[in-house]
């Protein structure tokens, strides 16, 4: 059994990949920024990152799933749209929190024998996606693309596989109801995509039915 640890795993494609691994009998480690039941994580928060890692200093983490993320500029207008503050909460989320979770949770996954670390960024954040506006959320998902390339060179001496990925355009509060899949649909294949990923495909960018994304 692993011990999965998920940001962001209240509501959406957290919440299933969190119901799906617990089936299978792994330890999971639900994360909510509002705690509720789950385990209190604010990825925007130095604090509240540095608390649980702390409170879980004797812990193993096998697979780290950074997956909590906000997409506030749908529908802006770029003629009077995009506030320098959604700006600045965005990239807190996906981007610096996305940083900040790893490099606490480092020593739990350098205990792991085979760690892993799963960043959702987004065919959004992809240079060949580039129809035009969502500046931000498109910005700060290409820089989580960036981050995970860049984790993947300095963690692969020491045996970490870093993978970005994107989940498909899902119907959820995020996604809205046009989305291509179902939540069940994109978990249960990022799920595929986690348990192949390994120091030999480290620094991938793939999609949730298995194909390699361009970055």
């Amino acid at each position: 059994m692993s011990h999965i640890l998920i940001t962001g795993a209240n509501r959406g494609i957290g919440a299933r990949l969190a119901e799906l691994y617990a089936v299978t009998g792994d330890t999971v480690t639900a994360t909510a920024r509002s705690g509720d039941g789950y385990a209190a994580l604010d990825v925007t928060n130095p604090a509240s990152v540095k608390a649980l890692a702390s409170a879980m200093a004797e812990e193993t983490v096998d697979l780290l799933i950074c997956n909590a993320g906000i997409y506030p500029d749908k529908g802006q207008a770029l003629e009077d749209g995009y506030p320098s503050d959604m700006w600045a909460q965005s990239f807190a989320t996906n981007v610096t929190g996305v940083f900040l979770t790893v490099q606490a949770f480092l020593p739990h996954l350098m205990r792991s024998d085979a760690p892993k670390i799963a960043i959702i960024s987004s065919q959004m954040g992809s240079d060949t996606k580039a129809p035009g506006g969502s500046y931000i959320y498109r910005s700060s998902k290409a820089a989580a693309l960036n981050l995970a390339l860049n984790l993947a060179a300095d963690l692969a001496p020491e045996g970490v596989a870093v993978g970005a990925y994107h989940p498909g355009w899902v119907r959820t509060d995020m996604g809205g109801d046009g989305g291509d899949i179902d939540v069940a649909q994109s978990a249960e294949g990022l799920i595929r995509e986690f348990d192949a990923l390994s120091l030999e495909t480290t620094g991938c960018f793939r999609t949730w039915d298995g194909r390699d994304h361009p970055y």
